[in-house]
């Protein structure tokens, strides 16, 4: 369970809620209408503090491993060359290759494993984030009586650069008024949230 979640929402209730008065200015009008929001996901991912400290441990551990790795392929390069000093059908030599494939064989295991565990981590990362943005769009929604929020890309298009432009076109939303854009509402929410996550104190107990 996570205790802080409720006490996260009620922190964020005063703070979050001051972005987007031109939100509720804009459509207090049509208030028997439909109210619409936009977020960018997208953006958030890529710029938010919080998020992108959690990809640079990821990184950081992927340099160390990257370390480790290196030294131990140098080793397994030097036990091959090791072999070739030994005649073979010596006991020697029959040795040495049976080290060597041992070391083969475990440098994979690692690099595998490895594999799989920074993809976890990664995977991890994203799934918890997006639930944040998500449950932070939901609380704003909730707030302000919004009926729909859709995502949409704020990257603009770059003749220099290709991919941009099939992007730009690609958009499903091709014009929205600023003041339905919550996402640096969305930001300041989850900033706060991971804030009371990390500073909450672990109250469960373990259960024989």
């Amino acid at each position: 369970m996570r205790s802080f979640g409720k006490s996260a929402i009620i922190l964020a209730i005063v703070s979050i809620t001051s972005l987007m008065p031109a939100y509720v200015s804009a459509q207090s009008a049509s208030s028997t209408g439909h109210r619409v929001a936009v977020v960018d996901v997208a953006y958030i991912f890529k710029m938010h503090a919080g998020i992108r400290a959690e990809v640079a441990k990821v990184e950081q551990d992927l340099k160390a491993f990257d370390g480790t790795l290196k030294a131990k392929q140098a080793g397994l390069k030097a036990a091959a060359e090791q072999l070739k000093t030994f005649k073979i059908g010596s006991t020697e030599y029959a040795a040495q290759e049976q080290e060597v494939a041992l070391m083969e064989s475990k440098l994979r295991v690692d690099m595998a494993s490895k594999r799989r565990q920074l993809a976890a981590t990664e995977a991890r990362i994203y799934f918890q984030n997006y639930k944040r943005i998500t449950d932070g769009v939901k609380f704003m929604a909730n707030h302000y009586k919004i009926n729909l929020v859709l995502r949409y890309n704020s990257d603009e298009m770059d003749l220099e650069k290709p991919d941009t432009v099939i992007r730009g076109v690609m958009k499903n939303i091709v014009y929205h008024d600023e003041d339905l854009d919550m996402t640096k509402a969305i930001m300041q929410y989850l900033t706060q949230t991971m804030e009371k996550q990390a500073t909450a104190p672990n109250t469960g107990t373990q259960r024989n």
